[in-house]
């Protein structure tokens, strides 16, 4: 009889090091030729393992396979953190499967490229200046210094607020279900979901079964506020505390921005919907203030929904479209083209409004690449939104503002839906499916791809300005 052959465990840990320090230098060569590429290769391929994981027959409640359109759609919703769904999360899932749906949305909200870089440094106990060019593009560092900090940022703050979520939110859950694993449940769920702008949920009903209870409300509302502010915000807030004079510009627009925004979508959204009894129309003055302030913190990434959304009035769906292509914070679990990026142009337009050569706020001076860089971004989602609603307009006979709404939605990882991805064929979820990706990585991987890419030319022509407007 044969004598199984045995690795030692030093030869088993050289082994595991020579392949962190071989999967580190292909992950350095390759982000170094293509940053945009590398990103959306490893987000696609983490959203196939969890699509071959949720289509594992122990996945669903029923204990049958799930279709394949379902399960990568699930999956892809996950991974990229937006929380649109052709199946009730609640029903069609065991727990095996939620499961593997949270560790999706958390492996999407950390970054894959993070964890892969964490891995990296742990097995080859260093990054090298390729990996960290990669992760100072993929995770909104400014420095190849403060790349280390940041990766420990993402990774702590994340725990932390998660964390701090779960002991808020799992005492009321274990109350309010009478049940410990469950409420035990719910509440990690919901804090991880939460946090990360997934908007999935995991109890039957969604958030709308607590639509009167704000001790569950409430920090959801708060996790998904903070989680949108991107975590170069958090490391200059961390760093500098609030000496606001030593505060970043970037963080300045987006705290700023992100305020306003959300002040301005309560306002519409409350406007609009204050009447209309298929929402909050029946409702007391208190809770549609609250409703109002909910629904515009959501409407930027976070994709619960305390009412029906595909009741909303079209006026509240078109709002909602602009506020959604927005989207949160760079470098943040939010999708959208960015609040900074928004910003810009605004900054852009009042300064050709004034006659000014040059855009400046907060005594700072906005380079003119950087404008470009924001006109780009902008311009590529635009393309993006345009070209998934056409497809879309092909397979279904679904009017034009929901069809608007969902891609926008997928675009944007928000994950506010009118219903429609449940109807499509599976044609059309593949299509959301890949446009989910594309706004994961299409924005932030245009933007690196264009900050690395400088021509040196020595030559110059003459200017000539063509007829603008």
């Amino acid at each position: 009889m044969a004598v199984p052959h045995r690795v030692p465990a030093a030869g088993l840990v050289g082994r595991v090091r020579a392949v962190g320090r071989r999967t580190t230098s292909m992950l350095g060569d390759a982000a170094k030729r293509s940053p945009a590429q590398t990103a959306a290769l490893v987000f696609i391929l983490a959203a196939l393992v969890f699509t071959v994981l949720l289509s594992l027959p122990a996945a669903a409640a029923d204990g049958q396979s799930t279709p394949l359109p379902d399960a990568m759609f699930t999956a892809v919703s996950a991974v990229t953190v937006t929380g649109l769904v052709t199946v009730e999360t609640a029903t069609h899932w065991s727990f095996l499967g939620q499961a593997i749906i949270l560790a999706a949305i958390q492996t999407g909200g950390l970054g894959i490229v993070t964890i892969a870089l964490l891995l990296a440094r742990a097995v080859s106990r260093r990054l090298g200046v390729r990996s960290k060019v990669f992760a100072q593009q993929s995770i909104g560092s400014s420095g190849l210094g403060e790349v280390g900090s940041l990766l420990r940022i993402v990774v702590l703050t994340t725990l932390t607020i998660e964390g701090a979520l779960a002991v808020v939110l799992v005492p009321r859950f274990i109350m309010v279900d009478e049940n410990w694993w469950d409420g035990l449940w719910h509440g990690v769920f919901y804090a991880v979901s939460a946090f990360n702008n997934a908007g999935f949920v995991s109890n039957v009903g969604g958030l709308a079964a607590y639509g009167q209870d704000l001790w569950i409300l409430t920090p959801i509302m708060v996790g998904v506020f903070v989680g949108s502010f991107g975590f170069p915000v958090f490391l200059t807030i961390i760093t500098h505390r609030l000496n606001l004079v030593r505060w970043t510009l970037h963080t300045k627009l987006t705290l700023s921005v992100t305020t306003m925004l959300l002040v301005v979508g309560a306002v519409i959204w409350g406007a609009i919907e204050w009447s209309n009894v298929d929402t909050v129309g029946d409702m007391s003055v208190a809770d549609k203030l609250f409703h109002s302030l909910f629904a515009s913190v959501m409407m930027r990434s976070g994709g619960f929904s305390l009412v029906d959304t595909g009741e909303s009035l079209p006026a509240t769906l078109l709002a909602t479209d602009a506020l959604m292509f927005v989207g949160g914070g760079s470098a943040s679990t939010a999708g959208g083209i960015k609040v900074a990026t928004i910003a810009v142009l605004f900054l852009a337009i009042i300064a050709e409004a004034r006659g000014d050569r040059h855009v400046r706020v907060a005594n700072r001076t906005i380079p003119d690449g950087t404008l470009r860089l924001a006109i780009s971004v902008t311009f590529l989602g635009a393309t993006l939104v345009l070209s998934a609603t056409a497809a879309l307009m092909l397979v279904t006979d679904a009017p034009l503002d929901r069809i608007l709404f969902e891609v926008i939605s997928a675009f944007a990882t928000c994950g506010l839906s009118v219903g429609l991805s449940e109807e499509l064929p599976p044609f059309g979820k593949y299509v959301l499916s890949a446009l989910m990706v594309a706004g994961r990585i299409g924005p932030a991987g245009l933007a690196a791809a264009l900050a690395v890419r400088q021509r040196n030319l020595l030559y110059d022509v003459p200017e000539e300005r063509p007829i603008i407007g």
